[in-house]
């Protein structure tokens, strides 16, 4: 189920909790567990059965074999994780239901949005992006908020992190993805272009993150973000010329650590400013 790999995923929740007023903390807590340790686990693990991978995933170097019962019990966890969500309101569980029959036409071989690059981009950036932020921040908040320039921009801004480390993500798959008839994004730019386009995403989700502090007057908490991002824009650097110098260096255990610079940066970013917007 690879519980810990919702690590990764963890940034957009700490990001719309750190942007919540009247925070409910009741419906945080549960609203977490249900999306970490059930629905988040659930999506990987009946991914892995469908895909049946024999090289590294996310999170597993050297992934057992997905048999019948991860199957089974990729279901259990959905059910779980939506048992929970009721227990926020139907709004949260009907999101959380949206975002697990995408998740399953991700995966699934009758649909398979996987193989189609550009489809299955679109997919994922969507409801692991912004869909996911204003879920949260719906479910968590007391008060609804405030559907506005600013709050567009976050939620895209949202999307465009995705987008860019999704395809840094797929990068040392190609040859896997290839010989099970998915055609990725990052197979489709290519070693060079995936660093450089997923460069362009971060660079988008900048821009739009500077507007949403820069309209509610929080430039102090946008230059914080800048801080906290200064590590992971050194190492995407360093990753990106090595592989320029040798594409083996698009491994594994380079995606591996990108992904957990990155998620550690931002969730200690987002953990800050929630902690800066409490004490107000």
């Amino acid at each position: 189920m690879r519980i810990p790999f919702s690590y990764f995923l963890m940034p957009v929740f700490l990001f719309a909790l750190s942007q919540a007023k009247d925070l409910n903390v009741a419906n945080a807590v549960i609203a977490f567990i249900a999306l970490h340790l059930f629905i988040y686990p659930a999506s990987n693990g009946y991914n892995s059965y469908m895909d049946q991978d024999e090289t590294s995933i996310g999170g597993l170097k050297n992934p057992p074999k997905a048999t019948r019962k991860l199957f089974f019990l990729s279901f259990a966890f959905d059910i779980v994780g939506l048992a929970l969500s009721l227990l926020v309101g139907l709004h949260f569980f009907l999101c959380l239901f949206a975002y697990m029959l995408a998740s399953r036409a991700y995966s699934y071989k009758g649909i398979r949005l996987k193989k189609r690059p550009i489809l299955g981009f679109l997919t994922v950036i969507f409801f692991q992006g912004g869909f996911t932020f204003w879920m949260v921040l719906s479910a968590i908040s007391k008060s609804q908020p405030v559907y506005d320039a600013g709050f567009l921009s976050v939620v895209v801004a949202c999307s465009f992190l995705i987008a860019g480390v999704y395809p840094l993500t797929q990068i040392y798959q190609h040859d896997a993805d290839l010989a099970s008839g998915d055609i990725t994004i990052s197979f489709r730019l290519g070693y060079t272009g995936t660093f450089l386009f997923s460069g362009m995403m971060f660079f988008c989700a900048d821009l739009l993150i500077f507007y949403y502090f820069y309209s509610t007057q929080k430039l102090f908490h946008f230059m914080l973000f800048e801080a906290f991002l200064l590590p992971v824009i050194i190492y995407f650097t360093y990753w990106f010329l090595t592989v320029t110098k040798d594409t083996r260096q698009a491994s594994f255990e380079k995606t591996m650590s990108m992904n957990l610079i990155a998620s550690t940066c931002m969730s200690l970013c987002f953990i800050t400013l929630f902690i800066l917007n409490s004490v107000k």
